[in-house]
């Protein structure tokens, strides 16, 4: 088995998101979101969308595969995070050992409303 490790630039911003100031890291590619979708297998992207990373949520396998497997449960630590800034998507990043990255903006639900998956 080959592996590839692939380095993408994260630039920190300052954004302003409900008339504040939120210090975020600009993901250094762009990338399409799925919207309301099941879970990772049903995924249907489209767009590309700049992705402003708010926090890095790091989970065991176990729970990266419950979270991706039914990404419409609810989630408390999604909860009143995400949202639309004027030129991209406040995103949180999910990722665990072995897994793709995930990009996801609640747009201040408690759920996956938009995913992006690096990997």
């Amino acid at each position: 088995m080959l592996t590839m490790t692939l380095t993408i630039e994260r630039t920190p911003r300052i954004v302003q998101f409900r008339r504040k100031a939120l210090h975020v890291e600009e993901l250094g590619v762009r990338l399409p979101f799925a919207c309301k979708p099941d879970s990772l297998r049903e995924m249907c992207a489209t767009g590309e969308h700049r992705i402003y990373i708010t926090e890095t949520v790091e989970l065991t396998i176990a729970e990266f595969d419950a979270f991706a497997g039914d990404l419409t449960r609810p989630q408390p630590w999604l909860a009143g995070k995400g949202g639309d800034v004027a030129d991209g998507c406040l995103c949180i990043e999910v990722h665990a050992p072995g897994r793709p990255y995930l990009y996801v903006d609640p747009s201040g639900g408690d759920y996956a409303r938009y995913v992006a998956r690096l990997g």
